[in-house]
């Protein structure tokens, strides 16, 4: 008498053969896609050598742009770029190259991700405004916008101690991914340039935390361009 066992894998021996032999309908159907490096050069910085310590919130972006795909614009209307993305999701991407903007500066005792349980002294939220390749028409190379709205705030109260509107935008040298990641690469260093700079000048740090009570006024900046 035939055991349960093997009838039981004589019975499922057709379906691994239907399987094997219709091998090319199992993988994907798309390309695997490429992957882009946001690495942005930063600029020295004219700011001052402080004693305190900073910590990076992640980054509040929209969901449009929560996703490691590369957002493109046109004619009002958001979509990605076909088969590319980024290392990474915008939110956790921006975040650490804002960290490591600070880091090469070299104008602050110590910085890290919020999530890394650093004792800081001050919070720096950024919000996402726009972090995206957007064509202004049809047969033109885009222009990356990049605008950050960041925030200040003391540690311990999350009181907050100014607020700045960083928005940058670099025109792509050509129609194409990889120019426009360059263009990437040049917006969100010049923007990231700007919040360190303004960081370091605006946090309290310890001593002054009692005087954050009355925060100076939104400081805007107009677009930049290239």
């Amino acid at each position: 008498m035939m055991t349960k066992t093997r009838s039981a894998l004589l019975a499922a021996a057709p379906l691994v053969l239907l399987l094997a032999g219709c091998g090319s309908l199992l993988g994907p159907s798309n390309p695997p896609p490429q992957i882009y490096v946001l690495n942005p050069a930063f600029a020295p910085v004219d700011a001052p050598t402080v004693n305190w310590q900073l910590s990076v919130v992640r980054p509040d972006a929209a969901d449009v742009y929560d996703t490691e795909r590369i957002a493109i614009q046109r004619d009002g209307i958001m979509d990605y770029y076909a088969d590319a993305q980024w290392t990474d999701e915008t939110e956790p991407l921006i975040q650490r190259m804002i960290v490591r903007g600070f880091e090469k500066s070299g104008h602050i005792a110590a910085v890290a991700r919020e999530r890394d349980g650093l004792h800081a002294d001050d919070l720096l939220q950024i919000e996402v405004q726009n972090f995206v390749a957007r064509y202004d028409d049809d047969n033109g190379a885009p222009t990356a916008d990049v605008e950050l709205v960041a925030k200040l705030m003391t540690a311990d109260r999350h009181t907050v101690i100014a607020t700045l509107d960083s928005h940058h935008e670099a025109h792509a040298a050509a129609n194409s991914i990889a120019a426009a990641v360059a263009a990437f690469n040049v917006a969100t260093g010049q923007a990231i340039d700007e919040i360190v700079g303004w960081t370091l000048k605006n946090g309290r740090g310890p001593e002054s935390e009692s005087d954050a009570a009355t925060p100076p006024p939104v400081q805007h900046r107009h677009r930049h361009g290239h």
